[in-house]
């Protein structure tokens, strides 16, 4: 498994890509230029372990009434006493996974991501040094789970596919692992990340 240390996770960090959008793949989809955007913040995850780098995800639960049971990163919509999208992702990563703040060394953001919901996603990422008993939270977590960030960062491992959205067709990323379909506005994510680190070689 390739290993990816912090350096090189930096120097993508602060490569000058541009940010990314839920409507990238359909341009044909006009936005409103006046539209209202609610501020939000996940956590990419990485853990350094002896068989290499592994990024932590959750499968959202079947109960929700937003995106059931879809593969997602820790994180949630910026609360007004969080003071910004980092503590947002690392408050809402402590609440949906029990990864304590402490055990997080955030090394930046990437560009911010516009979702089909109406959301501004701050992607931050981090490093979790070691392993961790995750916590999930019944309410909002089926399942906590880690795919290799080898897989998830190689854009050879990316198909565009495409599903009915309010009675039009959406082409959208997909990153599938074993059985974990990983896709829409964390697939696209992920992509800019994975460009990102090919541009570093």
């Amino acid at each position: 498994m390739r290993v990816i240390d912090p350096g090189i996770l930096s120097r993508a960090l602060a490569l000058p890509l541009r940010g990314s959008s839920d409507f990238d793949l359909n341009p044909e989809l006009r936005l409103p230029p006046d539209r209202v955007l609610r501020p939000a913040g996940v956590l990419i995850a990485v853990r350094c372990g002896p068989t290499g780098a592994d990024l932590i995800l959750t499968k959202r639960s079947s109960r929700l009434k937003h995106h059931p049971g879809q593969i997602a990163f820790p994180g949630g919509k910026v609360e007004p006493g969080d003071g910004g999208p980092v503590a947002a992702a690392l408050r809402e990563s402590r609440e949906e996974i029990g990864l304590p703040q402490d055990r997080v060394t955030v090394l930046g953001t990437l560009p911010q991501h516009e979702t089909v919901t109406g959301f501004l996603v701050t992607p931050v990422l981090g490093i979790v040094p070691g392993d961790f008993t995750p916590l999930p939270e019944a309410g909002e977590v089926d399942e906590v789970f880690a795919v290799p960030l080898a897989h998830v960062t190689a854009p050879e491992n990316f198909t565009i596919e495409r599903r009915r959205w309010r009675g039009d067709w959406r082409r959208y990323y997909a990153v599938p692992y074993g059985p974990y379909y990983i896709w829409g506005a964390t697939a696209r994510i992920l992509r800019g990340l994975a460009d990102r680190l090919s541009s570093c070689g």
